[in-house]
């Protein structure tokens, strides 16, 4: 029977988690209580993809390089594959070829791909940011792909993932982009990438949504890693995975509103998710540890459930995110109004 409830506060995060060979900055100090909250579309990264690591002190994508305009898949695929530092703004809808690569297209380091207004799209194809799959290969490699920014983009109709993050791939930050019908993920992070922000997207009419960790047997790969901050997103009738996680030490979910999905978050292979200020309306399960695998650990505060089946599994303890970065949250009975009026393209 479905309930009507609002989750208090749960007990204080406790002991942080060892994170081996992966280097960080503390935090700043925390914001101020009377902080402005993050409503309007930021300027730059926060979260996760703002924290040093891997020789890069914070996720700038193609500042300081050639800006270009593209509305074709020629140019498009060009620009995203050269070498340095560039600013690519997508004018309208590119539809990108499927090929050899099952319509997945790769973007080098160093890149800014933001579309232009409100109706720049990328439709048939998806991108990938990372460097082909190796499974020998388990610590990150000095070409590992770094420094990309998605932003005011519709991307829809993939044959494949929308997005793929990949092999050690670091400092992404994906912001208000819409994300629909595609054949597999929309944003899939797996294969030991880490420090990514994923925030003020609209993900709707998809089914497998947010994959972080892709399988129970890479913990090579992904242990220690796989750090993402995922706020501010709309999960309009995106059933599932928003998002799955495996072996990730902390993951940072706040101020998302869940609306009509068979799950929110799950947290597996010992994966610890801090889970704050969400908003879950007509969700099924808002956040599992007993789950498909081994259990993770969960933590949560502040979250509001309504009609939903479950309450959310919380077990263990994980790192408070302001270790790391300073943030300020909203409140969950803000978050219907302000997350669907400020996600998705047109807001940048």
């Amino acid at each position: 029977m479905k309930f009507r409830k609002m989750l208090a506060a749960a007990a204080a995060a406790a002991v942080a988690v060892t994170l081996p060979s992966v280097p960080a900055t503390p935090a700043a100090a925390a914001q101020p209580a009377d902080a402005q909250p993050a409503t309007a579309a930021a300027a730059g990264p926060d979260g996760f993809a703002t924290v040093a690591g891997y020789g890069q002190a914070t996720t700038t994508g193609g500042a300081g390089g050639t800006t270009v305009t593209v509305s074709t898949p020629a140019a498009f695929l060009d620009y995203i594959a050269r070498p340095g530092p560039y600013v690519i703004q997508v004018s309208g809808t590119i539809t990108l070829p499927t090929g050899t690569t099952d319509g997945m297209h790769s973007v080098s380091s160093d890149k800014t791909i933001i579309g232009l207004g409100s109706n720049a799209a990328l439709v048939g194809g998806g991108l990938n940011i990372g460097l082909p799959v190796d499974d020998d290969v388990t610590s990150p490699p000095a070409d590992a792909v770094h420094n990309v920014i998605i932003r005011n983009l519709s991307i829809s109709g993939a044959t494949d993932d929308l997005i793929n993050v990949q092999m050690f791939s670091h400092h992404i930050w994906i912001d208000h982009n819409d994300f629909s019908n595609g054949d597999d993920g929309a944003v899939d992070i797996k294969r030991g990438s880490d420090l990514v922000t994923v925030s003020w997207n609209h993900f709707h009419d998809h089914d497998k949504t947010l994959l972080l960790g892709h399988d129970d047997d890479n913990g090579a790969q992904d242990s220690g890693r796989l750090r993402t901050t995922y706020h501010h997103n709309y999960f309009n009738g995106s059933d599932q995975r928003n998002p799955r996680v495996r072996f990730a030490p902390i993951v940072h979910v706040y101020n998302n509103y869940y609306n009509d999905n068979s799950y929110g978050v799950a947290s597996t292979n010992d994966s610890g998710l801090f889970v704050e200020g969400n908003y879950f309306f007509s969700v099924n399960n808002p956040g599992r540890v007993v789950f498909s695998g081994p259990e993770g650990r969960m933590f949560q505060r502040d979250n509001i459930l309504v009609d939903c089946n479950h309450e959310i599994e919380v077990r263990g303890t994980v790192t408070d995110p302001r270790t790391f970065y300073s943030y300020t949250a909203d409140s969950a009975a803000s978050v219907p109004t302000i997350v669907p009026a400020g996600a998705g393209v047109g807001k940048v």
